[in-house]
């Protein structure tokens, strides 16, 4: 793994977390003061990011929320652990790239020399030329976890420069150079494997990847969860909020504990570290 990680804030606070699960219950926030017996004026402060609940009221939150309590607690006082992913056996490129008030993910997986496979294209191709490494060369295959603006905004001009006549990505019929990979499908490369799971909820159309070495060498395998899976919380159900719930937790239940995360916005984290202390996911 790049020895030179950065690990930027999490895209999440604990007001992010109690609005998206306030979602999946429903509840209203009226409603959820209300079940949670915390004073609504409390709760809106901390739904808009000025949050002085205290452990009492955080405890009563999850409860009615079916949350990690201790999760969400280490997220209501700046504490989320964040672990320090290690033991790639192949090299991972986080290009962090500024989209709005915050940051998308793009990455970079190189098995060696020059050459690696691209997993989402961020918002514009300057940007992803800002981020990008300067030892990778070329772009063997590029990959889509889905089609919103700041995971996409690049790829028409990745796949003009790199003379790529497809990319691989959820199954649409909006992009004609496309080729959909279904549930369980995977494309194989010289040292590794590309496995795609079909995890709509976020948006309709959304994949995973699970990049596993097939040399035989140790080490983790990777997943690139777009908006799928934070560090700390999940992403926004804007297709189906259940859906989103069902298949994170569909999907961390096939992940051993020293899976690598990286998700489409926030830090790196890993299975272990997020069945720990995720407020949606951990156990």
């Amino acid at each position: 793994m790049n020895p030179a990680l950065d690990q930027p804030a999490l895209e999440d606070e604990l007001g992010d977390v109690l609005e998206k699960a306030a979602r999946n219950v429903p509840l209203s926030i009226e409603s959820l003061a209300l079940a949670a017996k915390v004073d609504h004026g409390r709760l809106q402060d901390a739904m808009d990011y000025r949050s002085e609940l205290n452990a009492a009221e955080i405890g009563r939150l999850a409860a009615t929320l079916n949350l990690n309590e201790v999760g969400l607690n280490a997220l209501a006082q700046g504490l989320y652990p964040l672990p320090e992913p290690a033991g790639l056996p192949f090299c991972l490129h986080p290009l962090r790239m500024p989209y709005g008030v915050g940051v998308a993910n793009a990455y970079v997986v190189s098995t060696g020399g020059n050459t690696a496979i691209l997993f989402d294209t961020g918002a514009s191709h300057a940007e992803l030329h800002r981020a990008w490494p300067a030892r990778i060369q070329e772009i063997e295959s590029v990959y889509v976890t889905h089609y919103e603006a700041e995971h996409v905004g690049g790829l028409e001009v990745v796949l003009r420069e790199t003379g790529l006549d497809h990319f691989y990505g959820p199954p649409s019929g909006r992009w004609p150079q496309g080729r959909g990979l279904k549930e369980g499908e995977t494309v194989l490369y010289e040292k590794i494997s590309v496995t795609a799971f079909n995890t709509p909820g976020h948006a309709a159309e959304h994949n995973c990847y699970l990049i596993k070495d097939t040399t035989g060498a140790k080490g983790p395998a990777l997943l690139i969860s777009g908006d799928l899976i934070f560090a700390g919380s999940l992403g926004g159900g804007y297709f189906c909020c259940q859906r989103q719930l069902t298949h994170s937790r569909r999907i961390m239940a096939l992940l051993p504990d020293d899976t690598v995360i990286a998700p489409g916005h926030g830090p790196l984290t890993t299975a272990a570290n997020e069945r720990l202390f995720n407020p949606f996911l951990a156990v």
